[in-house]
């Protein structure tokens, strides 16, 4: 049986996790790309950072944005979420502020979920090797919804 997850339900699974699928619009086209993010539950924010290019385009040109994120055992055993709301750049030092944060909080849920220790952002990322800043965002969370499923078998 499916069953509708409730708010603080929801944002565990966001909380508890780093990568998920980003939808945007694009010349009247849907994308999804999948992403590294984190999830600032005080502020009800998903941040994330990008390489200059289509997606960052994309989001420019049409800020509303949503993020899935699955946790999926079987056919009969997943919950999935999503995240609807909208994109905003930073520059300056809010920034690299927001990219120590994100880095921060990555760093942390690999070390809780994958037993691994990370030294740098680069270690989960290859968009830092090319030596520029990337470009960091935020999702403004409007709303979010969540299905879960789990029938023993």
């Amino acid at each position: 049986m499916i069953q509708v997850l409730d708010t603080h339900a929801c944002i565990n699974i966001l909380s508890s996790n780093y990568i998920g699928n980003l939808a945007y619009i694009y010349r009247n086209r849907p994308y999804t790309v999948p992403i590294t993010y984190f999830f600032d539950a005080k502020n009800n924010t998903i941040y994330g950072y990008s390489a200059e290019g289509h997606k960052i385009d994309a989001m420019r040109e049409n800020n509303k944005v949503s993020l899935s994120i699955s946790e999926i055992d079987s056919v009969s055993s997943w919950k999935s979420v999503l995240a609807h709301g909208t994109f905003e750049e930073f520059s300056g030092s809010s920034s690299k502020a927001k990219l120590h944060q994100f880095s921060f909080g990555v760093k942390h849920l690999i070390m809780l979920k994958e037993n691994k220790k990370l030294d740098f952002i680069s270690e989960f990322s290859s968009k830092i090797y090319r030596g520029n800043l990337p470009i960091v965002f935020q999702i403004k969370i409007e709303e979010i919804t969540g299905k879960m499923r789990n029938v023993d078998i």
